[in-house]
């Protein structure tokens, strides 16, 4: 059995929410081995943090709630589009001596979708979570 990777999304805004719908579908279809373990926004009530709520992750409104989770989540995507919360989220990193989770900016998610061949992902330029 090989690892499962664990990640978090952070910002269910524009971006995030069409890229959380596609990478979750994703993951169903090809069953590849990567779960969703949490997810943050500020909208608990939008359909897609719902959903979530309803398969039982973890939806934070505080997106800095994530870095409570540690070495559970190997990768965190940042797709708040919000450049001080990215900071944040590092020196909590640090603070917390975790040297396991990495953050991947909004740019990681664009690379992703390039290879989802699903057209052109927005970009933000403003906090979506």
């Amino acid at each position: 059995m090989s690892h499962v990777v664990k990640v978090a999304l952070l910002g269910l805004g524009e971006v995030g929410e069409k890229f959380a719908e596609h990478f979750l579908e994703k993951i169903q279809e090809e069953r590849v081995n990567v779960e969703i373990v949490a997810v943050a926004s500020r909208d608990l009530e939008s359909p897609v943090a719902l959903g979530f709520i309803h398969s039982k992750v973890p939806v934070f409104q505080d997106a800095m709630e994530v870095v409570t989770m540690g070495a559970k989540v190997d990768i965190i995507f940042d797709l708040t589009g919000d450049p001080e919360l990215r900071k944040k989220l590092r020196a909590a990193l640090q603070e917390t001596h975790n040297q396991h989770t990495v953050i991947a900016p909004e740019v990681v998610a664009h690379l992703l979708w390039s290879f989802f061949g699903e057209g052109e992902l927005p970009y933000s330029g403003q906090t979506g979570y």
